[in-house]
């Protein structure tokens, strides 16, 4: 759902928690703040922004890079990582002097300080990694790893990859340390900028960023307002229909108000009705009340048949506040739970349709408990070239791999999904598209966002929000925009299926399972072939 709703890690919250964030905003750090979204899209969007804290949205958090060939390096309590790095992608430039570390927005028009700041946390290991916090927390939720002398990796506890940074020679740039201009036409200038730069679907979407651009230029005047910049801001983004882009405004007592949240066109956000009525379908078909984990977010029941049964409305928010591994201990207290017993499990239902998003990592981690051998789940790759929309990092791949030292679940498995499934929501489907045997997907198309989200200030009053990131499936493709669709298609939570007490995409789960098949799902790079349609 909205930009809200995808990556705050938890932990450090990547995304999305929408309405979460939008009262208090709690950020991840990262991208997708935190995750259930129950509040409106737009108060999600800003609420995630000033959720983020910390580190786990494009930006780097913290920063920096310990020369691997120094000796001085290699001992304990040695820290270093002082000067300037930058990001490669991602528009991030990271001071780190003495134990902060300060963050700079960059494009070619501009250098403004950027949305996360911290502090070193504990001393630096063997191998020269520092560990760093997000301002006002205690415990650390990133860390920079170096990879020679002027080459560093950055990698936030809740995120299923890293980010390559390398040494800015000459320290931070002259026009960083200037204030930056905060009249209406300069902060145009670094939203549209911003988005020229990082944004890797406009080709996909029939947009021309720059006629459009120039021709909402042309209209900025001394006189503009705020108002107004935020109308013209907003009538850029919303042709995009794109759940993870957004607009946040700055509130007078503090942290941003959501005032923009994209959608793709012919989905609706779940109101806090509908998912009250879909939790009594869900229940009616359940031998008996689920168990709740995860301040809710999470809950395990037994279907009959012996077909247990997994909600998981976010991949984050499962503890009020603390670091990932204190989100992922919530999230195997759940597990272990459903999977106490997996020889006597006929079929495994894990229910994704009001999933808002957070931490792939989490997402990794429930399918390591689905599997007896390691798969590839997705490769990830960044913009990294202002000038070349075509310009992306390196693949980087996740892997699951089983789970060590606990039970596992290796039969069939059905996965429910629906346009409220988003972000990393959909990141773990498309990973378990190559387990075997492949789940059976049913009910409608994810939302078609995948990236983790950054958040990036435009003036002193707007924050905005988008992706720069793909996940690609084997052969290079994506589910980017139309989502990942379903083997068999349902009705999800309609009006008619609620006013009726029905669950189409339950009851059909239930009968393949029950009957030991899955459906033929086949694989992401079937299933990304069938959401890009004929051409």
């Amino acid at each position: 759902m909205g930009i809200g709703r995808r990556r705050p890690t938890a932990g450090a919250t990547r995304t999305a928690g929408a309405a979460r964030a939008a009262g208090a905003a709690r950020t991840s750090g990262a991208a997708r703040t935190s995750g259930a979204a129950r509040a409106s899209r737009a108060a999600g969007v800003a609420a995630v922004a000033l959720a983020v804290t910390a580190g786990t949205i494009g930006t780097a958090g913290a920063v920096g890079a310990a020369p691997d060939g120094d000796g001085d390096a290699r001992r304990p309590g040695v820290n270093r990582l002082e000067g300037v790095w930058q990001t490669n992608g991602y528009g991030i430039l990271v001071e780190v002097h003495g134990t902060a570390f300060t963050t700079y927005d960059v494009t070619r028009v501009s250098c403004t300080p950027g949305f996360f700041s911290g502090a070193q946390v504990g001393a630096p290991g063997r191998d020269g990694t520092v560990r760093y916090g997000q301002s006002g927390k205690a415990y650390a939720s990133s860390s920079l790893t170096p990879r020679g002398r002027d080459r560093a990796v950055y990698q936030e506890d809740g995120a299923a990859s890293a980010r390559d940074l390398t040494r800015l020679p000459g320290g931070l740039p002259a026009q960083c340390r200037q204030p930056a201009p905060q009249d209406a036409l300069s902060a145009f200038d670094r939203f549209w900028a911003t988005f020229e730069e990082n944004y890797p679907f406009f080709a996909a979407k029939g947009i021309d960023w720059r006629a459009k651009g120039a021709q909402a230029r042309a209209g900025i005047t001394p006189q503009t307002s705020t108002d107004d910049l935020q109308k013209i801001i907003v009538d850029l983004l919303e042709p995009l229909g794109d759940a993870h882009t957004a607009l946040g405004r700055k509130r007078p007592g503090g942290g941003y108000t959501g005032v923009f949240g994209g959608l793709r066109p012919g989905t609706a956000e779940p109101t806090d009705e509908v998912r009250e009525q879909a939790a009594r379908a869900v229940a009616a078909q359940l031998l008996a009340p689920e168990r709740t984990f995860g301040q809710g977010r999470l809950g395990v029941g037994e279907l009959p048949g012996g077909i247990g049964y997994l909600r998981v409305s976010a991949f984050d928010g499962y503890v009020e506040d603390g670091p990932y591994q204190d989100h992922a201990a919530e999230l195997d207290k759940a597990l272990d739970l459903l999977l106490a017993h997996p020889e006597r499990l006929n079929g495994l239902v894990v229910d994704l349709r009001l999933n808002g998003g957070g931490s792939d990592r989490l997402g990794l981690r429930i399918a390591s408990r689905l599997t007896d051998r390691p798969f590839l789940a997705y490769r990830k790759v960044a913009r990294n070239d202002p000038a070349d929309p075509t310009g992306f990092t390196r693949p980087q791949p996740s892997v699951v791999r089983p789970a060590v030292g606990t039970t596992r679940y290796t039969g069939p498995v059905a996965l429910l999904t629906a346009g409220s499934t988003v972000s990393a929501g959909e990141t773990f489907t498309q990973a378990m598209a190559e387990r075997r045997p492949a789940p059976v997907r049913i009910g409608e198309n994810t939302q078609g966002v995948f990236s983790d989200i950054m958040f990036k200030p435009v003036s002193a009053d707007l924050v905005a929000v988008l992706p720069n990131e793909k996940f690609l499936t084997r052969s290079g493709s994506t589910f980017d925009g139309p989502g990942i669709p379903p083997n068999v298609r349902t009705p999800v939570f309609t009006p008619e299926e609620l006013g009726q007490g029905r669950d189409s995409a339950l009851t059909e789960a239930r009968r393949l399972l029950s009957a030991g098949g899955t459906a033929a799902p086949g694989t992401a790079d079937a299933a990304a072939a069938a959401a890009a349609g004929p051409r």
